[in-house]
Order: structure tokens, then C-alpha cells, then sequence
């Protein structure tokens, strides 16, 4: 069994990395780390996903990236839930507006609403509203 998190460079993909960390260990199971797309990953992304590599070999799971090969973010962790092996998903998720919402779409939406496994939520660290 493992636990599947899906990975932005932004804050609340590193917020959902170091969730998943810890429901790893809670779970003493295997990390994935669902990636960005295959040749689109930046500096930061790689640094962002050795750090977490490091991370959760420190607290004793062994983490590996799962890169995307091209699909929509959405799709690849929704059909990582359905696989036998994945028993949580972690995503991070950001505030956005309705209007936001209702023309952008909302990858998190889609997951929450369409995976095949439990999903986990995970919000970074936020300032208060203005």
C-alpha cells in the first residue's frame, strides 16, 4: 500500500508533500510522489522533490516520483487512486474566488469528487483575509 501526492512548485505543493510525509508514517507505508509533467519540471520542482525524497527517508518511508508522462493532473491522480496499491491521495489546494472557480475549473475539485480512494486536503499556510 502507499499514499499518492500530487506535487505543484508552490506553496501548497510543498504543504501536501510534507502532509503526505507524515501520513506515510502514520500509515507505515510508501510515499509516491505524483509529479509534475514529464520535461516541464523547473529547478525548484527538483529541488522541492529531492528535499521531500530526503524527508521522508529520514522519518523511514521510502518515497519515489511517479512523473506525469503528459495526461491531465486531474486524470493521473484520479486513476492512481483506482490502483490496488494507492490508499490515500494528498493535494494541496489554494483560496480562490467563485468566479475563479466557476471559469478556471478546479483540478482538487475534480480529484476530491472523482477519486477512488480517500482524499486528503491540505492548505498552506495562509495570512488573514483582506
Amino acid at each position: 500500500m502507499s499514499v499518492a501526492v500530487g506535487y505543484v512548485a508552490s506553496q501548497e505543493g510543498r504543504a501536501a508533500l510534507s502532509a503526505a510525509i507524515d501520513e506515510a508514517v502514520l500509515r507505515k507505508t510508501a510515499l509516491q510522489i505524483m509529479g509534475p509533467i514529464a520535461g516541464e519540471a523547473s529547478a525548484e520542482a527538483d529541488s522541492d522533490i529531492r528535499d521531500a525524497i530526503a524527508a521522508a527517508a529520514a522519518a523511514g518511508v521510502q518515497a519515489s516520483l511517479r512523473p506525469n508522462e503528459g495526461t491531465d493532473a486531474a486524470d493521473f491522480m484520479i486513476d492512481a487512486s483506482y490502483e490496488e496499491d494507492v490508499e490515500l491521495i494528498v493535494i494541496g489546494v489554494r483560496r480562490r474566488s467563485p468566479v475563479g472557480k466557476l471559469f478556471l475549473g478546479s483540478t482538487a475539485q475534480r480529484v476530491i469528487l472523482e477519486a477512488g480512494c480517500p482524499v486528503t486536503a491540505v492548505k498552506a499556510d495562509v495570512g488573514p483575509r483582506n
